[in-house]
């Protein structure tokens, strides 16, 4: 018997899956089953150059729940998941990428446990994780978690994985203060996270991955990092943007 969870909102950056999104959109639909009031998926299209957006489309026709955002330009899974997230109307936000390596079952799970925490982030290197994935990705990957820890000071197993959860409350205080718009969003989101005192969760994840990392992909990380370094350590500029513009978000505290 599936977990019970409230119901959800699960956003799902998108660019160029349309040999994967439908996939995933299924496995969603099965995991809720028959309560299909319990979710809302926001798809979010992030500029794809193929066939992705009609295949969400025949989608949404099918399925009350699922949601379609789409624009031309292709800016970055950031600034689509801060776009989906506008749009979300559940109190449980999930983010979930699109290209269907992470195993959806554990959606549920990463819900449920919101009941003692503010954010769930899933991690591929939990000791209860299964991660599959070419040498070299998981060398590069354990290679852009040190740099995290060293440059910005989060101390997470794995910034990257994408599957998080969120009470929407506790989102809403930190998205809008984020610049980022690429990959290194997480990294930001986290880092915001600790400032105002999230209790946040690293939970076990089934991912698997095939492809590597283009050598662009990796120059925008980087480049990102670095924004954040300079904001968060020299500068402070999320520090005094914070105090000045938001009330700090109360942290849930278990019974």
């Amino acid at each position: 018997m599936p977990t019970h969870t409230n119901p959800v909102s699960i956003i799902m950056p998108a660019y160029n899956t349309e040999d994967k999104i439908l996939d995933i959109l299924v496995k969603v639909d099965q995991i809720f089953g028959e309560n299909s009031r319990d979710y809302e998926v926001i798809v979010v299209n992030d500029g794809s150059e193929d066939r992705t957006e009609q295949v969400v489309r025949s989608c949404v026709r099918l399925n009350p729940r699922v949601k379609l955002i789409s624009y031309r330009k292709n800016v970055g899974k950031g600034y689509a998941l801060r776009k989906g997230f506008a749009e979300a109307s559940e109190d449980i936000v999930i983010f979930l990428d699109s290209d269907s390596d992470i195993d959806a079952d554990q959606i549920k799970t990463h819900a449920k446990a919101l009941e003692q925490y503010d954010m769930v982030i899933a991690s591929k290197r939990h000791p209860y994780s299964e991660h599959r994935a070419p040498v070299m990705r998981k060398v590069l990957s354990a290679s852009f978690n040190i740099l995290v820890k060293i440059l910005i000071g989060i101390r997470y197993s794995d910034t990257q994985a994408g599957l998080k959860a969120f009470r929407k409350k506790a989102l809403e205080k930190i998205v809008k203060m984020g610049l980022v718009k690429r990959y290194s969003f997480d990294v930001e989101l986290l880092a915001l996270a600790s400032l105002v005192k999230l209790r946040v969760l690293e939970a076990p994840v089934k991912v698997c991955q095939s492809a590597g990392f283009s050598l662009k992909s990796i120059m925008y990380m980087m480049i990102d990092l670095m924004g954040i370094f300079y904001r968060l350590r020299v500068i402070k500029w999320y520090q005094r943007n914070l105090n000045k513009k938001y009330v700090h978000y109360k942290p849930i505290i278990p019974t």
